[in-house]
């Protein structure tokens, strides 16, 4: 029999049929109950799905709104629509508002405003100003996820850390007179000659030895930086934090007055503020025209510090020391100037006046007060060189206070409150002493002086007492350079700085 043949069946009995058809409806209805829990457990597997999702969505949208998402994000108003929602999830879902992708540090990128940040703290930092550097850089709103920033704290906090405070023992004090422009014109053999040789630096010297003083590390301070009044009004040192090889020195220039003699000599005539605000020197050249620029200490110190900030403790310029008789920075700014029948007035003054019918003293002294201002904002300071040009050293205590109340009228409302003298002829009002008890010392501290200086050849010499800072100064002259040129070895090689257009031999002092 063939394998495909059918075979042959008895017939069933009811009972067997019936008995059949309840299996065969047994079987559907356990096979309906399997299918309802597969697809209970298939549904309730998608609800914790999508339960594990909304709680991982809410913890990523919290820790970027805590520390990654940018702070004042737009969002335009497509990113502001939200998701839709389904049936599967929950009531209490975080909101899924577009979220700008958190970057890594290598793709971090700085604004604009950042950048300018950067730049204005590199200055500081260039300064010896770390912390104003960082604090400076973490005004910035995008300071937490900006690595640029952040790297640029880590590299101004490295530095720092590798600073050392410098021995204020150690501090030298540099200075000079008016700067010569024109050599041919300053030492033409008229009677004043001499003196300018002895006693004045030619620009080109200046900028030589300005150049080898940054090159070997010095950088300018203030007296204030070396020490300070405190709060019980007690003249305390400080610390001048500097990176090892570093030196820290004070600069000074005497008689910023351009006087009336000095005129046609080849030095600048006065101080003026140019058109971008500038602090420059005029010079009148031979056929009487006027030009502007970096003609003298002043001028050329605040280019040399635009290009080098480090040559500059946190901002600090240099002293400039005013006499008064013939008025301050080039301006006619004494008393005697505003009447030309004044019988103080000397030949002078009186020929300047005769030379200038138009002269109008309020506007010198409202023009020598504005650069004076100027000067002040950008670092400078200045010292009182006695009214007269005194030698304190030999005038006896009327004289020096009659001297300093006409000082105290007519350069002080100028240049603002000072507390720094710097005595004329280089000389003292005592020798290496004390000045406490002092007649002359005791009348200048009335009149709230606390800084005293004079000259002397030694490479620094300082005094500190409770109530004074005294410190000695080296001149960087004609003088110095060719009778005592290893005197000032440590600062630069004279035989390289000494301008050719200088008359040799330099006259001896008298």
């Amino acid at each position: 029999m063939n394998e495909n043949t059918p075979r042959s069946r008895k017939p069933l009995t009811e009972e067997e049929r019936r008995r059949r058809a309840r299996l065969i409806k047994k079987k559907k209805r356990e096979a309906q109950v399997r299918k309802l829990r597969i697809i209970c457990s298939i549904s309730a597997l998608v609800v914790v799905v999508v339960v594990i999702l909304a709680i991982t969505a809410a913890l990523k949208a919290h820790n970027q709104s805590k520390g990654s998402a940018e702070p004042n994000q737009s969002v335009s108003s497509k990113e502001q629509s939200p998701m839709p929602e389904t049936s599967e999830q929950p009531s209490s879902e975080p909101s899924t508002e577009k979220q700008e992708p958190q970057t890594t540090p290598e793709t971090t990128t700085s604004s604009s405003a950042d950048e300018d940040l950067i730049a204005k703290a590199d200055v500081l930092a260039a300064s010896y100003d770390y912390d104003a550097a960082m604090d400076l850089l973490k005004t910035s709103d995008n300071y937490g996820t900006n690595a640029k920033l952040q790297r640029k704290v880590a590299e101004y906090q490295a530095t720092k850390d590798t600073c050392v405070a410098y021995p204020i023992d150690q501090i030298t004090h540099v200075f000079y007179h008016t700067l010569i422009k024109d050599p041919s014109r300053a030492f033409d053999g008229e009677s004043d000659s001499g003196g300018y040789n002895q006693v004045m630096t030619t620009i080109d010297e200046f900028n030589k030895i300005t150049q080898s003083m940054y090159e070997k590390g010095f950088v300018m301070v203030r007296l204030e930086d070396i020490a300070s009044v405190n709060e019980q009004g007690i003249m305390t040192a400080n610390e001048i934090m500097l990176p090892p090889g570093k030196k820290a020195f004070v600069l000074s220039q005497d008689d910023v007055s351009y006087y009336h003699y000095m005129d046609g000599d080849g030095m600048a005539s006065k101080l003026v503020i140019d058109e971008s605000g500038d602090v420059k020197a005029e010079y009148v050249e031979t056929d009487g025209s006027v030009t502007v620029g970096d003609f003298d200490m002043v001028p050329l110190i605040d280019r040399f510090v635009e290009q080098h900030p480090d040559f500059s403790y946190r901002g600090a310029k240099g002293i400039v020391a005013l006499t008064g008789y013939n008025g301050v920075l080039g301006y006619r700014t004494d008393g005697v100037y505003r009447d030309i029948n004044d019988p103080n007035l000397d030949p002078d003054q009186i020929e300047f006046l005769n030379n200038h019918p138009d002269f109008n003293w309020d506007e010198e002294v409202a023009q020598a007060t504005k650069v004076a201002d100027a000067m002040k904002k950008n670092g400078w300071a200045f010292a009182s060189h006695t009214w007269g040009h005194l030698n304190v050293g030999y005038r006896d205590l009327d004289s020096l206070k009659k001297d300093t109340e006409k000082w105290l009228t007519y350069v002080k409302p100028i240049v603002g409150e000072c507390d720094k003298i710097i005595f004329a002829f280089g000389t003292d009002i005592t020798g290496v002493e004390d000045y406490t008890g002092h007649p002359k010392f005791e009348f200048l501290k009335s009149k709230g002086f606390n800084y005293f200086c004079n000259v002397d050849s030694h490479q620094y010499w300082i005094q500190l007492r409770d109530n004074y800072f005294r410190m000695g100064r080296r001149n960087l002259d004609g003088y110095r350079m060719y009778y005592n040129p290893e005197l000032l070895s440590d600062l630069f090689d004279a035989s390289q700085v000494f301008d050719p257009a200088r008359p040799t031999p330099v006259p001896p002092m008298s």
